[in-house]
């Protein structure tokens, strides 16, 4: 393999690590991908082991590397991407964590939520102004506010002397990466730090006003970096490599897509699904329950936006039928399963397991399915479940309008694992009442990740070069009409009405 003929993409989701290798032609040469545990306490809780995502993660390094045929030196770059407001706190001086990291789903600050809302005008929108965020349990600052409290004042005081290190995975990756404890460097990049409600979207730059309103001690925060410049060199099997990339998993899933400018419209299905909505060189502020964000941030460039519909369940949703309904044995057998019934038999299935993000922003919503007969089958479930990831992104779509006061692109960009899932897809057409169109490769988080550690070396001259490579695999065309359309979301919204107000204290 020849020296720096190649890029690779770590790509760290929710329920899994992999490391793919692209070469110059944005193909993949090999890649390698290992699941770890989703650890869940209590209800709503979910947590992950940052020492075990480091592990998978090298890893996934080495046998990607293996597969290839190469060795580091084939390397040019390395580029992240991960799954954002998860949140690590760690020692600086052993490297080990101080607590299992909390993952963006998790729930257990929902009254401290309500608490922060409360303490000034505004409510839950108090400081949408500056962060284009919500006051939820889903951004990354309430998650650390929690593991030092749950640390006593030792830890609290450890933090403020900046001996504790805070980091979205990300961060902890390339502080592990490039030395950890002996030298590694500790920074997030715009559209990580832009999720965790402690950034200012205009400035770029961590706001001591929202610190001091969350308490989180600015010594133990990363630097806030772009999201393509060569950040440090790695160590052990990627020695010498710059590691050069670091966006958000949706937002490089919108780089990937070659998303570059205002207009553009993505929709990955994966853990959860996320739409996005390239704005422009401009945050466009939300009223209508859609989060505001950081797209990119190119070397010194302008940072650019996007509007972000979240939906905290997706296909999350196929492995709890999997791991704990148990009506099917493996993921990939749900989509024959949706098949073999001609619709849901009148059943909606509301996965409001973390309660309900964009555009209801509602802790208190809980799962429900609802419209069950004696004639309702697993089938029927199954079938609910995959329409229940259409439905949602046709709300989100339905915000975006509002928002913007102008129609969607004709067609949706759609990337992830679940676009492998005919059936969702056709259904998210026919729901959408527009083509779906899909990309050659499904996995674009992974090679957004690469194209901006790419382009921080010269491996890519620059974006025209991107857009040469973006070419569809697949489209689908909507079928459906309108009345069956109408009658579908009019049920799903009855579904929705019926998840609210389940817990008193959510988390």
């Amino acid at each position: 393999m020849e020296p720096r003929s190649l890029v690779a993409a770590i790509d760290q989701g929710t329920t899994s690590s992999r490391c793919i290798l692209f070469d110059r032609s944005g193909s993949v040469v090999a890649s390698h991908q290992l699941e770890h545990e989703q650890i869940t306490p209590r209800p709503g809780w979910v947590e992950h082991d940052p020492d075990e995502i480091v592990e998978r993660v090298r890893a996934c390094v080495r046998i990607a590397l293996r597969e290839s045929g190469a060795d580091a030196g084939a390397l040019a770059a390395v580029g992240i991407s991960d799954q954002r407001e998860t949140t690590v706190v760690w020692d600086r001086r052993s490297g080990r964590p101080v607590h299992n990291a909390i993952v963006w789903q998790d729930t257990r600050t929902a009254e401290a939520a309500e608490r922060l809302a409360a303490a000034g005008p505004g409510g839950m929108d108090r400081f949408r102004a500056r962060t284009g965020l919500p006051i939820s349990t889903y951004s990354s600052a309430l998650k650390i506010a929690w593991i030092l409290e749950a640390g006593g004042p030792e830890r609290r005081a450890a933090a403020e002397a900046g001996d504790l290190l805070f980091g979205t995975v990300d961060s902890w990756l390339i502080w592990k990466l490039t030395g950890g404890s002996r030298g590694g460097v500790h920074v997030i990049d715009v559209t990580n730090a832009s999720r965790t409600m402690l950034m200012d979207l205009e400035t770029l730059a961590w706001d001591p006003g929202l610190l001091a309103a969350v308490d989180v001690p600015a010594a133990m925060l990363p630097a806030i970096r772009s999201s393509s410049e060569v950040y440090g060199e790695g160590v052990g099997d990627l020695e010498g490599v710059p590691i050069a990339g670091d966006l958000g998993d949706q937002q490089a899933a919108l780089f990937g897509q070659a998303c570059f400018e205002s207009g553009a419209v993505k929709c990955t299905y994966g853990t959860g699904c996320f739409m996005l909505l390239h704005t422009g060189e401009r945050p466009v502020h939300s009223s209508h329950g859609l989060i505001t964000t950081v797209a990119a941030r190119l070397g010194d460039g302008p940072a650019t936006y996007a509007l972000e519909g979240s939906v905290a369940v997706a296909g999350s949703l196929i492995q709890w039928l999997r791991d704990q309904l148990g009506i099917i044995g493996d993921a990939s057998e749900v989509e024959a399963l949706a098949r073999s019934v001609p619709d849901s038999g009148d059943v909606v299935f509301v996965p409001a397991f973390s309660g309900l993000f964009a555009p209801h922003w509602r802790s208190d919503a809980r799962g429900v399915i609802a419209g069950l007969t004696r004639y309702a089958t697993r089938a029927h479930i199954a079938r609910a479940a995959l329409e229940a990831t259409a439905y949602q992104v046709q709300e989100l779509g339905v915000a975006m309008v509002a928002d913007l006061d102008a129609p969607l692109p004709p067609e949706l960009r759609v990337d992830g694992g679940m676009i492998r899932n005919e059936f969702l897809m056709q259904f998210q057409a026919d729901i959408l009442g527009r083509p779906v169109v899909a990309p050659r490769i499904a996995e674009t988080s992974a090679l957004g990740a690469a194209y901006a550690a790419g382009l921080a070396v010269g491996f890519w001259p620059d974006l025209d070069a991107l857009r040469a490579m973006d070419r569809s695999a697949r489209r689908w065309e909507p079928a459906m009409d309108e009345a069956e359309r109408a009658a579908g979301i009019a049920r799903w919204h009855k579904g929705v009405e019926r998840t609210l107000g389940w817990v008193d204290h959510p988390g």
